[in-house]
């Protein structure tokens, strides 16, 4: 099984690499003939295809065999591939990440699926200890191909145990890949990316992300990490927006667009490795910044950012950088304070504007 496992991986990673060069760098707009689909269903079609490709490939995680699948992300796996590739587990988010990482030092490839990243706080010792300590303490002789797949909450009363994104913490650790795709292109891609990889990654889906529809090819394909991508041009000022903040920074980019304020939005896709470089690129010719980070305003990758920025071509810089995130505060239950906790394009719009008194 072991050596058909690894003439059908070989098989795969030659036929998703032609399509790699193709649209990794190119906006999904770039591809009409590609048919509309869910965000989703591009993660189920992405551990579809995945599984298909390499015998190797699993998945397990709290109620990923039920009938409706994780959020519809799951749906028909265990019917197609069987239960011992579609695992149930119980609720022991610990020993579940510890599995996986057995598993993977066997050989295998297995995707962890958390109906909540919170839940994840549960397995921190074996995702800092162990997870992201093993190419390092294996002298780069041994790695662990483990995807672990969070999904955030937002509204609904989700409250503050089961609305956290901490991409943050995770991208602070060296050895783990973290990405927060904002798009279901991406989110096929950058599952597939990070499946046949060879170290562990950390996948931020975002559950309000889950019903918007995009151009998804139907053969496999994989989007690159560490390489940002401008979805819209401009030359007002740049909006470099992470995961959920892309399509509020898109919309608020077409509203200043009335002000004849043109804003260029750059979406980061990946915050471990994280592409300054293209953020650098964008102040470089708008001489403005505003980094929208759905997470807590200190210590967030939108700090990073800027950082970054200022560092490297801070003189271009016309006005001071900016940040649109979360207060720092726990989320509100309620739905009322709900809208007064998260930002939206109004908020965006706003520092915007405000670069420019």
């Amino acid at each position: 099984m072991k050596v058909k496992a690894e003439g059908r991986l070989v098989k795969a990673q030659t036929k998703i690499a032609g399509a790699r060069a193709k649209q990794v760098s190119a906006p999904v707009e770039s591809t009409p003939v590609a048919p509309k689909c869910s965000y989703a269903d591009a993660l189920q079609q992405g551990l579809s295809q995945a599984m298909e490709l390499d015998d190797r490939v699993f998945v397990l995680g709290q109620l990923v065999d039920y009938k409706p699948g994780v959020f519809g992300t799951t749906t028909g796996l265990v019917e197609k591939f069987g239960a011992d590739r579609v695992q149930d587990f119980p609720v022991s988010e610990s020993v579940m990440t510890s599995a996986a990482i057995g598993a993977a030092l066997a050989g295998m490839r297995p995707v962890l699926i958390h109906h909540r990243l919170d839940f994840m706080i549960y397995s921190m010792d074996a995702i800092v200890n162990w997870l992201s300590l093993w190419r390092f303490k294996s002298d780069n002789q041994s790695g662990l191909p483990v995807t672990i797949r969070a999904i955030v909450g937002k509204g609904w009363g989700q409250g503050p145990q089961h609305s956290k994104s901490l991409h943050a913490w995770f991208a602070h650790l060296p050895g783990i890949k973290v990405a927060m795709p904002a798009t279901a292109f991406d989110a096929k891609g950058l599952l597939l990316e990070s499946i046949f990889s060879e170290d562990p990654t950390i996948i931020i889906e975002h559950r309000s992300l889950f019903g918007l529809s995009d151009n998804v090819p139907t053969e496999p394909y994989r989007v690159r990490f560490g390489k940002a991508i401008v979805r819209r041009t401009g030359k007002s000022a740049t909006i470099a927006a992470i995961g959920i903040m892309v399509p509020l920074a898109l919309r608020a980019a077409a509203q200043l667009s009335e002000k004849s304020i043109d804003v260029e939005v750059v979406d980061m896709r990946t915050v471990s490795p994280l592409d300054s470089a293209t953020v650098c690129e964008s102040v470089v010719k708008t001489g403005r910044l505003i980094v929208a980070d759905p997470a807590w305003r200190t210590g967030s990758v939108a700090a990073e950012i800027m950082a970054a920025v200022c560092e490297r071509v801070g003189r271009d810089l016309k006005a001071n950088p900016a940040r649109v995130c979360l207060p720092d505060s726990h989320t509100p239950m309620s739905s009322a304070l709900e809208q007064f906790y998260y930002p939206d394009e109004t908020t965006i719009v706003n520092q915007v504007l405000a670069q420019f008194e």
